[in-house]
């Protein structure tokens, strides 16, 4: 996994951490414990740009395995775009590692795509 995942400390969440990578439109990542919703919401960043079949639905189904193989993980669902909701008691290092996994694994097709655009 390129990048190391820190804690980061944005307004308005009770804790997120972020994956510092050099390459952040393809391999970036977060994960933000909103405890007002009751759960945490993983940002896949590549996902605002991959709009093509079938690598968008490759990510989508791997980045959901990956998020529910989390420990402590009970639901983890799609809230938008680039995001997932997930609840359960996981923590968000391991939320972003497990994205960031496929990310990586994906990244030079997501790369391919973007070049394109």
């Amino acid at each position: 996994m390129s990048g190391d995942v820190e804690r980061v400390f944005p307004p308005d969440v009770d804790e997120a951490w972020e994956r510092l990578t050099d390459d952040p439109e393809v391999r970036g990542v977060g994960a933000a414990r909103i405890d007002e919703t009751g759960g945490w919401q993983v940002t896949v960043w590549v996902m605002e740009f991959v709009r093509q079949d079938p690598l968008e639905t490759e990510i989508r189904r791997r980045i959901g395995a990956a998020l529910r193989a989390v420990e402590g993980v009970i639901s983890a669902d799609e809230e938008d775009r680039e995001v997932w909701f997930v609840t359960g008691t996981p923590s968000g290092r391991d939320l972003t590692e497990a994205a960031a996994r496929v990310v990586d694994e994906l990244a030079d097709e997501a790369r391919a795509i973007m070049d394109t655009l």
